[in-house]
């Protein structure tokens, strides 16, 4: 059984010390990471500038040298080169596989690169560097399969998807995806995430009483779950530990 668990890194504030938030966020990473197998790191959720993946990837590396790390690349703000040079840094640190997507527009106002994530992992295959890390794309949780020739076409090692509220959607990404690794996003259910609920149109009602049932079957599906609580460590820090027991 593969649970992943998505982490955003603390973001960069005029009025907080970023060294302390590090120290924070590593701590629950390490609490966390005994109830679960990989860790995910996002990079500038919603465009917020956020303490880099890397930076936090080389930390969790030295604390927690056997931990699996996944990790975001938003394509949306980077040249070509400042890519390749991620790319490289994830494969030094030890990552084991790199999500390449658009990201959401920067808060700053930093302009688009116009980089599209598929046109990224074919370049970074024929270069050879998916020998050496997984190379992932994003998928909607309900595609229009018809219009995902590129992405398919680029051959990533496989798909994570927006975040999923029925295991329908599971079950259709997981037949018209036979050849990739498909790995669902499942956003625990709590009052504290309601918000991000809201934002994302879900319904936690659909999955929240039978949470523990839902993610068994997922899982049952796919074999590899990432389960994100943007507002509740706690909730799902505690379900994890009655989950994994």
């Amino acid at each position: 059984m593969t649970i992943r668990y998505e982490a955003n890194p603390p973001k960069i504030l005029p009025d907080v010390d970023t060294n302390e938030s590090i120290l924070k966020f590593i701590e629950k990473i390490k609490i966390i990471s005994k109830k679960c197998d990989a860790i995910h790191l996002t990079e500038n959720v919603l465009g917020y500038q956020r303490v880099s993946p890397i930076e936090i990837g080389k930390v969790i590396r030295k604390e927690i040298p056997d931990l699996p790390i996944t990790v975001s690349l938003r394509v949306r703000d980077k040249s070509e080169d400042e890519i390749l040079e991620f790319v490289e840094s994830c494969i030094v640190i030890g990552f084991s596989g790199i999500l390449v997507l658009m990201g959401d527009p920067s808060q700053s106002g930093k302009q688009d690169s116009g980089q599209i994530p598929s046109r990224i992992v074919k370049k970074l295959r024929e270069m050879k560097l998916d020998s050496k890390i997984d190379l992932y794309l994003s998928i909607s949780n309900k595609p229009d399969f018809s219009k995902i020739g590129k992405k398919l076409e680029s051959k990533p090692k496989g798909f994570m998807t927006q975040v999923v509220q029925n295991i329908e959607q599971v079950k259709n990404l997981a037949d018209n995806l036979k050849e990739f690794s498909v790995i669902p996003i499942i956003l625990f259910p709590s009052e504290k995430n309601e918000k991000s609920a809201k934002f994302l149109n879900l319904d936690l009602t659909s999955y929240s009483h039978g949470f523990e049932e839902f993610v068994k079957s997922v899982h049952d599906v796919t074999g590899d779950i990432l389960i994100t609580s943007p507002s509740d460590f706690n909730g799902l820090n505690e379900f994890l530990e009655k989950f994994s027991n």
